[in-house]
């Protein structure tokens, strides 16, 4: 697949449209943690039962992933995003008149599904639009409109809650995302035939050759847990702590957020203005994970063993010291030629959805399995960050051990 790079005046214009849909999709994300307490009580919801809400968006995003592949490569970002939003404008309206738990899981699913590509769509894009050496800064500048969504989900979905209803912010949500198929449909470029792959031509353009990648193996467990993990803290399970372990008040656990937002937005702009830079000194996302990641860690740790006492500031740390994860997305496409950049990248967001899914439902039933049996909400809080820190070092482990070689030979 050849490049066909766009000129700086249209890619700018093609990057706010399609970054106004991945806003979207994470303002759809993360929302559930702002309005956690609500749900709580008009629905009757436990823990697990929070984390299977909060889950099901990334289920039905995560199902997506392996045919958004193909669909992506075939007919472009431009038919697949704005065909897709279409299923996001239903799951809401699901959402904004259910009555029942099992409604609202469905539009959450729905949801998933109809923002599945708005993040991989503009990225499979951008490896045909932009230079090489673009890829990270434009990976981290999209991952820092998606904390500007995350952002809007905090503090000014808790201001407008007693004004609209939470009903009413999913009626504004539809309509915005209306109007966001509509620019993507004005803006974006055509998927030429020159871009257009055909799957049957040889079978190498298939996700055999990506999934049976060895570099791509070494990614998997930290997909799943690593850079998983990060996002189901960041879009469900950090507001929860802050409620039931710090003590905080709703409004005050999404004023926390909104901090642990505006942080990571301005954090993803530092990323990715300084990524190329870094790459040129002969840090590569290799380098820079395992010499990096080890730090959020230490940094867990501390908040497991001091929990009544942590502040939305230790979460800022964290997700902060985590950042470096997020190089993964962009080091798993940059690994496969262009023709593959679609399945390559659709398969890593593959595994990550269902990471989140799999973190943010896990650590629901373990809080619920502990606190049954008689301990406390901060133990049951400790026990369960405790698991999800083990499984985030053994895919690190992993990690090392695959690549320690390649970095030693640089």
């Amino acid at each position: 697949m050849e490049k066909n790079i766009l000129s700086k005046k249209y890619i700018t214009g093609v990057f706010f449209v399609f970054a106004f849909g991945y806003f979207l999709s994470t303002l759809l994300r993360a929302i559930t943690a702002t309005l956690s307490p609500v749900l709580t009580d008009e629905f009757s919801l436990n823990a697990s039962n929070l984390g299977l809400l909060a889950g099901g968006y990334f289920f039905g995003f995560a199902a997506m992933q392996i045919p958004l592949g193909f669909m992506l490569d075939r007919f472009g970002p431009k038919k697949i995003v704005t065909t897709f939003l279409l299923v996001a404008i239903v799951g809401i309206f699901v959402f904004m008149t259910a009555q029942s738990f099992s409604s609202l899981l469905v539009a959450r699913i729905l949801i998933g599904i109809g923002v599945s590509a708005c993040l991989m769509g503009p990225l499979t894009g951008y490896r045909i639009w932009l230079d090489d050496q673009y890829q990270q800064r434009a990976n981290s500048w999209m991952l820092m409109i998606g904390s500007l969504g995350m952002l809007t989900s905090t503090l000014p979905v808790q201001l407008l809650l007693p004004l609209y209803g939470w009903r009413g912010i999913f009626a504004g949500l539809a309509l915005l995302t209306v109007l966001c198929i509509i620019l993507i449909l004005i803006v974006s470029p055509q998927w030429s035939k020159v871009e257009t792959i055909n799957n049957n031509i040889k079978s190498t353009n298939s996700f055999l050759e990506v999934w049976n990648n060895k570099y791509f193996h070494s990614f998997i467990p930290l997909g799943l847990f690593n850079y998983g993990g990060l996002f189901a803290i960041q879009t469900l399970w950090a507001g929860p702590w802050l409620i039931n372990v710090s003590g905080y008040t709703p409004l005050q656990s999404a004023t926390g957020l909104f901090w642990i937002n505006f942080v990571m937005l301005f954090a993803y702009l530092f990323w990715g203005y300084i990524n190329p830079k870094l790459l040129k000194l002969g840090y590569t996302a290799n380098k820079l994970i395992i010499y990096l990641a080890p730090i959020s860690f230490l940094v867990l740790i501390k908040i497991i063993i001091f929990a009544e006492a942590t502040t939305y500031v230790d979460w800022i740390v964290f997700v902060l010291s985590s950042i470096v994860i997020t190089l993964a997305q962009p080091a798993v496409g940059l690994a496969f030629p262009t023709r593959l950049a679609g399945k390559a990248l659709t398969s890593f967001n593959f595994i990550l959805f269902v990471g989140i899914f799999i973190v943010q439902w896990m650590i629901g039933l373990i809080i619920d399995f502990v606190s049954d049996k008689g301990y406390s909400i901060v133990v049951a809080y400790q026990v369960a960050f405790s698991i999800f820190l083990g499984l985030c070092l053994i895919s690190y482990i992993y990690f090392v051990k695959s690549n320690i070689k390649k970095i030693n030979e640089i």
